[in-house]
Parts: structure tokens; sequence; C-alpha cells
């Protein structure tokens, strides 16, 4: 499973060069500076989260336990819905698609996953082995 983590991360990592980017030149012109801060602090929160996916995936293969697993998965699924939320609520001001402002909604649910991601990180490295 730690090779899964390292991999991922490492794709996640290449997608937060790349949304990084073009925000910084494809966005800028075209959005509101409140967007435009919206959209980086997706990408900011992802890239912590790609390194916390490459600890996780390095530290597993010492402290093999479900609470490693666990962490990763929910460093994963925080990507996925803090992340994607703040991009997706990005592109409706873009598109001006009001009718979907309910997707920011989503945001506190990844936020939750990265602390509870980290906490069970804390627990696993606690433990030896399972």
């Amino acid at each position: 499973m730690q090779k899964n983590f390292l991999k991922l991360g490492a794709l996640l990592g290449a997608l937060s060069v790349i949304l990084g980017a073009f925000g910084a030149h494809s966005l800028k012109p075209i959005i509101s500076e409140k967007g435009l801060a919206t959209f980086e602090t997706g990408v900011r929160y992802q890239f912590y989260h790609v390194i916390a996916l490459f600890i996780t995936g390095i530290l597993y293969k010492e402290f093999t336990n479900n609470s490693l697993l666990w962490a990763g998965r929910l460093f994963w699924l925080g990507i996925l819905l803090f992340c994607g939320s703040m991009y997706f609520l990005t592109f409706i001001e873009i598109g001006e698609l009001n009718n979907l402002k309910w997707v920011g909604a989503i945001t506190p649910l990844g936020g939750a996953c990265f602390i509870v991601g980290w906490i069970f990180l804390a627990i696993g490295i606690s433990k030896k082995r399972s």
C-alpha cells in the first residue's frame, strides 16, 4: 500500500504544479481576487497533503498498521473534497453558475478528512506493527 500512496502523491504533486501555474497565468486575468485566492488555497492545501501522502507512504514500511492506511486514505479524500470543491467554486464563479454554490458545503468535510488523517498519522506512528 505504501507504494500506492507514493505514486498517488507524485501524480497529485505534478497536478499541484500544473494547477498552480494555471491559476497564476490563466485565471488571474479572468477572475476576481477572491476567486483566485480560493483557487490558490486549494492548490496550497493539495500540495501540503501531497507531502503528507509521501510521509505516510514512507512511514508505512516501518510502522505497518491500519491507522497509517486510514491516514493516507483520508489525506486523499481530503484532497478530493476540500481542494476539489475549492477548484469547483472557482469555476462556478467563472461560469457564473450561482445555483451551484452549495458545493462550498463540501469543503469542510474535506478539511475534517485532513484533520482526522493527521490524527491517524500520529496514532499510526505510535504503534509499531499490527
